[in-house]
């Protein structure tokens, strides 16, 4: 890989980067927040490609104009060693990166090519509850059915014992994952920063379920507080459940992550 496909990888990465940036696609690898810095990435990473190609035809046309004045410096400026063999004839090795390089173009096929799903009900029951206690407890305004996140919902119900949401309907939207007994966990993945380091937060369901569910099927709850708790599996979590009322199917939304974690 010389120079010129290095320069020409770089920018096809700078514009998928881009790309991924001004759509939804960049919400599957990381939080919203970080949108702004994707951006700064791939205009980075397409100017850093422009100036390799003018750098590296720069010295070329210097090159052409000392060999057509006759003013060489004659000290080696040729990209090639040369030496001599045992019959005096000279030979010339052009250095060239290593063909490993190639390797670098994988990702961009994957980026380009490639459109991950969000983390689902698999990835949430093979790791336990990053449910923490909220730092504070923001009154809530007075809606019925009273919208929450499930991080929201699940540290109210879990740290505060639903003091703030007693005799409230709540209105609550995640999707399905079922434990191995059967319970039905309405859950959210929560970001600290990008999908590789994403972790679930969990709900259980009692009261009206539907009677069949199906994982990774979206779903928005409406259901009041209930004392009932257990323990995640995994890491013995607290995991609050929601007495459900009424449930009914809605589409992945436009960001399937939790944004309200860590904010």
């Amino acid at each position: 890989m010389n120079r010129q496909a290095q320069a020409a990888v770089l920018f096809l990465v700078g514009a998928a980067v881009l790309h991924a940036g001004l759509t939804d696609l960049y919400l599957r690898y990381v939080k919203a927040g970080l949108r702004p810095l994707l951006l700064a990435a791939g205009v980075v990473l397409i100017v850093a490609a422009l100036a390799t190609v003018w750098y590296e035809r720069r010295p070329a046309k210097t090159s052409k104009a000392e060999l057509h004045t006759g003013h060489g410096n004659g000290d080696g400026d040729e990209r090639e060693d040369r030496h001599e063999d045992g019959d005096g004839h000279g030979h010339g090795h052009v250095h060239r990166e290593p063909r490993v390089a190639w390797l670098l173009v994988l990702p961009l096929f994957a980026l380009i090519l490639v459109s991950p799903p969000a983390l689902g009900s698999y990835s949430a029951m093979h790791a336990g509850t990053a449910l923490q206690a909220p730092l504070a407890y923001p009154s809530l305004p007075a809606t019925d059915p009273l919208p929450l996140g499930v991080v929201d919902y699940a540290g109210r119900a879990a740290y505060d014992h639903g003091r703030t949401l007693a005799h409230r309907r709540v209105a609550v939207t995640g999707f399905v994952a079922l434990a191995k007994d059967g319970t039905p966990y309405l859950v959210r993945m929560a970001l600290n920063c990008c999908a590789a380091d994403a972790q679930p937060v969990k709900i259980g369901l009692t009261g009206h379920i539907p009677p069949v569910l199906q994982p990774d099927t979206w779903l928005q709850v409406t259901g009041t507080y209930t004392a009932r708790q257990t323990k995640d599996p995994v890491n013995d979590g607290r995991i609050p459940f929601l007495d459900v009322i009424a449930a009914k199917p809605v589409p992945t939304p436009h960001d399937p992550y939790d944004e309200s974690w860590n904010n």
